[in-house]
């Protein structure tokens, strides 16, 4: 479930017509398999593992957490009119990958490092720990070196993406990229459960929770792989780190640029700048556009904060038992990927925007049944809805799109949401917190959590507003 929303490319195309032939298969699947590795990330890392630790082992507060997401994506957000003049301009891409990915690897290992070498072993299932004092929490130098280390490595997996997804031109022609792409998604949600599946041991010696491995056998994972004979939470970083790499090599050794811009090509930083800035006004001639573009940033933030809080609240808010939120992340991710294929029906059926108009109800009602649910195993069927419609926005979204804009204009506009995209995940966490640390004090947590979710599910209703005004262009497969 934690895979990204597979986001554009940010360059601007300039060039519709795509290669003749398409890259050779080796090529291609290894340029897919970089979306299994860099979901690894996004799975263990900004989903399952980072929070939880911070907040349930370490007592940090979610602030902390919203401050680490908020800067990653705030740099990104102002990083990407620079990475789409330099994706544009110099057309060499991999280098950029392959040195981004390095740095989010080298930043994911430190995480790891800090947490063993300058915080106290606590958490669950941590070995040869301490007892956890119940007036203690994370502080001073300790905590900021973590949330830097997390904010280095945030920021470089997410400023990977857009010189990843801008070769996509480059792989296939026009008519076949739309299959790759898909095949990049669908690698993404299987790199979602193996990444759970082979970390888990790392964490409390099981297969994904559901299998118990015997000592031996954990004993040689975790002398094998440096920083986890502790175990705990504190124990997966460095091994995800070292899974994001090996199923990184692949396009490290096998990705080209097909195209790259012949010398050291001037970068036309200004422009860059003004593009955005004329996107945003040419979108006034383009009914729908602008109104579209507010519509995603208001889901945007609602969904991204949520999937990031989600494995917090099972354990803070409905009592799961620590480490049965492995097993809760690895199920539910099943159904994403048939719900996706099935939201593509849809689309292709009654449309992109009843689709994603009926993704975003369905959002508002699993949210307040989520607000209400009296048990786990409410939750447990709130959770299978989730995931059942967790990738129909992404499905939807694009398409919706290109019912507004002329295609000519595509690239201008998907960079245009992918920045609204970017300064959601800022927001959202920041409004979570708030409700969660304010909270808390007066009414306990599982009232602060559930309030928390209302303030994402008030995020979605305002959303399905501004798409109901939003042109329905659709004309069926007969137009």
């Amino acid at each position: 479930m934690a895979h990204a929303a597979p986001a554009a490319p940010i360059s601007i195309a300039t060039d519709d017509t795509g290669p003749v032939r398409r890259a050779p298969a080796r090529e291609r699947w290894s340029w897919a398999l970089y979306d299994f590795a860099n979901t690894i990330f996004s799975m263990n890392i900004a989903t399952l593992y980072f929070n939880l630790w911070l907040i349930s082992d370490l007592g940090a507060s979610n602030s902390a957490i919203a401050l680490g997401n908020g800067i990653s994506s705030a740099l990104v957000a102002l990083s990407i009119p620079i990475l789409g003049a330099i994706s544009d301009v110099r057309r060499r891409r991999v280098p950029w990958v392959i040195w981004l990915t390095l740095i989010a690897v080298a930043a994911t290992v430190a995480i790891g490092i800090i947490g063993q070498q300058m915080v106290p072993l606590y958490g669950e299932g941590v070995l040869g720990g301490t007892p956890h004092p119940a007036d203690w929490h994370i502080g001073g130098a300790p905590l900021v070196w973590i949330v830097v280390a997390f904010v280095v490595a945030n920021y470089a997996y997410q400023g990977a993406l857009p010189f990843y997804n801008a070769m996509l031109p480059e792989l296939a022609p026009v008519e076949e990229r739309g299959r790759l792409s898909g095949l990049g998604t669908a690698v993404g949600y299987v790199g979602s459960i193996v990444g759970v599946v082979m970390i888990a041991p790392f964490f409390n010696g099981s297969v994904a929770g559901l299998v118990q491995l015997s000592p031996s056998v954990t004993g040689a994972l975790r002398t094998l792989v440096p920083f986890t004979s502790h175990a705990g939470r504190v124990s997966t970083f460095v091994p995800t780190a070292l899974l994001f790499l090996l199923f990184s090599l692949p396009f490290f050794l096998f990705c080209r640029d097909h195209d790259p811009a012949p010398g050291k090509q001037p970068i036309p930083w200004r422009e860059a700048f003004r593009s955005l800035a004329a996107t945003v006004r040419d979108s006034r001639r383009h009914p729908g556009a602008l109104r579209f573009i507010i519509a995603s940033f208001m889901y945007q933030d609602a969904i991204g904060t949520i999937i990031s809080f989600m494995a917090v609240y099972a354990v803070e808010a409905m009592g799961f038992q620590a480490g049965t939120e492995v097993r809760l992340f690895v199920i539910l991710t099943v159904p994403a990927v048939f719900g996706s294929y099935l939201a593509g029906i849809l689309v292709d059926r009654i449309g992109p925007k009843r689709t994603i108009m009926l993704v975003i109800a369905a959002w508002i009602a699993l949210l307040v049944a989520m607000m209400l649910a009296p048990s786990r195993a409410a939750f447990w069927a709130v959770g299978f809805g989730i995931g059942l419609i967790y990738g129909g926005v992404w499905t939807a979204e694009r398409p919706l799109l290109l019912t507004l804009i002329p295609d000519q204009e595509a690239g201008r506009f998907f960079g245009l949401m992918v920045l609204s995209a970017r300064a959601a995940a800022v927001l959202g966490p920041f409004i979570w917190a708030a409700a969660v640390d304010g909270l808390t004090p007066y009414f306990g947590k599982a009232i602060a959590y559930r309030a928390a979710v209302g303030t994402v599910a008030v995020g979605m209703l305002l959303s399905l507003a501004l798409l109901a005004g939003v042109p329905d262009r659709f004309r069926g497969r007969s137009a």
